[in-house]
């Protein structure tokens, strides 16, 4: 494996990460969160990710791991580190409070309604964001290494659903503190565990990376992207109130993802 696909990998985390910064940043200059774009962005990050996950990943896993052992142990195998995804966000989903839990979607009137907890909202939305970004800096990272075609709109996807978290972090440190500054580095910083995440992988899975790791990986990281779909980008979806525009996303990021696999 070569530098240069490490780099490239670390550098592709570090720009899905820090585009919680871009939500930050039209929080702070739009005069009103334009929510059919979110809803929009939301559906069609969730459009590839499921798509990704269940016609590339998957399969790509089964594939590796066929070649090391039978078809039915490779399924099995597969489907195993495939919940164990699910299972790890789950689980952080599970110990962080439901208020300051960013896959609990929160519209933007509700982080404006009581200045006297905005603050510490902010602050904990701040922490809650970085523990939920670092196995998908683990994820990128490891799609990266594997096909740097799939890791691309693994990357935009994460990206454009990193930017609602941006907001999330950002509106309540603004209005409780007054400081644009603050409320985008609060915003910023949330999205460092992501390259964070790439950094634990590339230290501590990577001198050991074989086949079967990287096929047990790849299920691993779908299982995650699939629960963020289902548990995050779906309901958030929603949230915003354009059902039919977010459907549209979703078909739309299905369509891309379909059409360029096809292509390349």
């Amino acid at each position: 494996m070569s530098n240069e696909s490490i780099l490239l990998a670390l550098g592709l985390t570090c720009i899905a990460g820090l585009s919680t910064g871009i939500g930050s940043l039209i929080a702070l200059l739009a005069k009103k969160t334009n929510t059919r774009f979110l809803s929009a962005a939301l559906g069609l990050s969730a459009g590839v990710m499921i798509y990704v996950s269940f016609m590339e990943l998957m399969p790509e896993s089964v594939h590796l791991l066929s070649g090391i052992f039978s078809e039915k142990t490779a399924n099995l195998y597969m489907l195993l580190a495939f919940f164990a995804g699910i299972a790890l966000i789950a689980l952080i989903d599970h110990f962080v409070p439901e208020d300051e839990n960013p896959h609990e979607m929160h519209s933007e009137s509700d982080m404006t309604s009581s200045n006297s907890k905005l603050k510490r909202t902010g602050i904990m939305m701040a922490l809650a964001i970085g523990i939920h970004n670092f196995p998908e800096g683990l994820a990128t990272f490891a799609s990266a290494l594997t096909n740097i075609e799939i890791a691309i709109p693994i990357v935009f996807a994460i990206a454009i659903h990193n930017i609602p978290e941006g907001i999330a972090v950002s509106v309540p440190i603004y209005h409780s503190t007054g400081s644009r500054r603050k409320a985008f580095w609060y915003s910023f910083m949330s999205g460092l565990a992501e390259p964070l995440g790439a950094l634990f992988g590339f230290l501590f899975l990577l001198p050991f990376w074989t086949p079967t790791i990287n096929a047990l990986l790849l299920g691993f990281v779908s299982g995650i992207m699939v629960y963020i779909s289902f548990d995050e980008l779906l309901p958030g979806m929603e949230k915003y109130g354009h059902h039919h525009i977010g459907i549209m996303g979703v078909i739309t990021g299905m369509a891309v993802m379909a059409i360029s696999l096809l292509l390349l």
